[in-house]
């Protein structure tokens, strides 16, 4: 299953710019970022094309890191192509914890990618949709 980090950071000038460092520092490119903040401190949602590599890193260096399971789909870049996807969710009583996409092609292909309580059952009802899941390698090789 594919994985994002949740990276926990103050919320002041260089926080972002230490994680891209220590990233970089190991080769480990970023594919996409969220940033999220509330009362001080910021939460980085980060898709790599080495999570395990970047979590490592990331602990070594004293930053307060999670690594989650991720859901990732391609959906048609139109009016209606997202709520397909989270109708075939929401109707088995899934939660969607966390979200975020992002167009690939205009017009034509975008990628969503969800945090859920239950991927395994959404993976299933999914495919059963003919919604198409990325694979671990063609997530993080965007």
């Amino acid at each position: 299953m594919a994985k994002q980090l949740s990276i926990f950071a103050e919320n002041k000038p260089g926080s972002l710019e230490k994680i891209t460092s220590i990233l970089s520092g190991k080769n480990i490119n970023l594919r996409a970022l969220t940033i999220a903040s509330s009362e001080g401190f910021g939460i980085f949602k980060v898709l790599v094309d080495n999570p395990v590599e970047a979590f490592d890193a990331l602990n070594k260096n004293n930053i307060p890191v999670q690594i989650k399971d991720i859901v990732a789909i391609y959906i048609d870049d139109k009016p209606g192509g997202l709520h397909k996807a989270i109708r075939a969710i929401s109707k088995h009583n899934i939660n969607i914890i966390d979200s975020y996409g992002f167009v690939v092609e205009s017009g034509k292909k975008a990628i969503f990618v969800f945090e859920l309580d239950k991927p395994q059952e959404a993976i299933k009802n999914l495919k059963k949709e003919k919604i198409r899941i990325l694979t671990d390698s063609e997530l993080y090789s965007l």
